[in-house]
């Protein structure tokens, strides 16, 4: 009955997500793009992620290891919250407030993710490093499936460093995702419904499912930005 419950989610997911993308058209590319910009330069009270990454860095008396596990279990947090406050209501509303919450983890992944490559010696204004950051986010079994198929040239850590920066991964990397956050976000709603009905319940599994997403990812990037020996 579960799996089954999960495929129905998965099923219905695939067939919301074009509709949710309609109804709310920044939840593009541009929106991705959105999302890592403002990751990377701060917004509201989130500093932005290199200011984040050093501050950690500070409190870990310079050890890039510690500061990075502590910059994920920040986010975990953040997600978690996040997850709470936006998968709370019942399937009716699920097209007004899925894209508040991709918004909402795309901006702390992105951000997350921004960090650990600056804390390992990455240069953020660098196109290439923020097409592995996007594709970090997808998610290590979507990444090696993508780059089997010939998809994605190469994961995470291959793009960040390539020879040179390929526009066309631009478009790819940020319809990919676009689309990838708008299925999780619904699969993850209707997982949380479809049967059930409990607001609460809802809530309480988003902020899971949002925080054990974003761990998983953080995790996955720590392994794909290896250290680089900083210039200077």
């Amino acid at each position: 009955m579960a799996s089954l419950k999960k495929g129905l989610a998965l099923r219905t997911a695939q067939q919301l997500a074009p509709k949710v993308t309609r109804l709310a058209p920044g939840l593009t590319q541009s929106f991705v793009r959105e999302a890592l910009h403002r990751a990377l330069v701060g917004i509201g009270p989130l500093p932005p992620a290199a200011h984040a990454a050093r501050v950690q860095l500070d409190e870990q008396h310079g050890d890039v290891d510690k500061a990075v596990r502590e910059l994920i279990e920040n986010h975990v947090a953040y997600a978690s919250v996040e997850g709470l406050a936006t998968n709370l209501g019942g399937l009716i509303t699920a097209t007004i407030v899925a894209p508040a919450s991709i918004t909402g983890l795309a901006l702390i992944q992105c951000r997350m993710v921004a960090g650990i490559a600056y804390l390992r010696g990455y240069d953020l204004d660098d196109p290439r490093v923020c097409n592995a950051i996007l594709v970090c986010i997808l998610g290590e079994d979507t990444v090696k499936a993508m780059v089997k198929r010939r998809q994605l040239p190469a994961p995470p850590m291959a793009i960040a460093t390539a020879p040179q920066h390929d526009p066309t991964l631009d478009r790819t990397v940020s319809t990919v995702l676009a689309g990838e956050l708008v299925s999780r976000v619904i699969g993850k709603r209707l997982a949380t419904t479809v049967g059930k009905r409990v607001p609460l319940v809802g809530g309480a599994v988003g902020a899971v499912a949002d925080g054990w997403s974003t761990f998983r990812v953080g995790r996955y990037a720590g392994r794909e930005f290896r250290p680089l020996r900083r210039e200077g």
